[in-house]
């Protein structure tokens, strides 16, 4: 990014790369400093990029957003990545998966992300089960 970019902020919840808190902060702060921002891009977790959409939202700033975080084949064929945009429906591996995030129908597509939330932790609990289970034995 620092190759194509005239300024970079980095933002992490813990401040080891960059600036400790929300990409929404820096972005907020810049705009209410005159940066004049005619196109916004956010790639990560939902939640981060419905409060990137609210905020440019506001400013009436274009913004994309990535859906990878929904795809699971990449073939259109299980409908895991289906979502709402523009009151229409779309496959985020087929479609997309880069939508006009003011688009997106956040509340829809986070829900169909915990679809599945029992049945991962299950896994994740049996597989850290069997993972501590292998250290144990070396």
């Amino acid at each position: 990014m620092r190759a194509v970019c005239d300024q970079l902020y980095l933002m992490t919840d813990d401040g080891s790369n960059g600036h400790k808190g929300f990409v929404t902060a820096a972005l907020e702060d810049n705009i209410k400093n005159g940066a004049n921002y005619d196109f916004v891009v956010a790639i990560g977790p939902l939640p981060m990029m419905r409060a990137v959409c609210n905020l440019t939202k506001e400013y009436n700033i274009e913004t994309m957003i990535s859906m990878n975080p929904i795809m699971i084949d990449g073939t259109g064929m299980c409908g895991g990545c289906r979502l709402t945009v523009g009151g229409k429906t779309k496959f985020a591996c087929v479609d997309g998966p880069d939508f006009n995030g003011h688009e997106v129908d956040f509340d829809e597509a986070m829900k169909r992300l915990r679809t599945y939330r029992e049945q991962e932790q299950e896994a994740t609990r049996e597989f850290n089960c069997r993972l501590m289970e292998g250290a144990k034995n070396a």
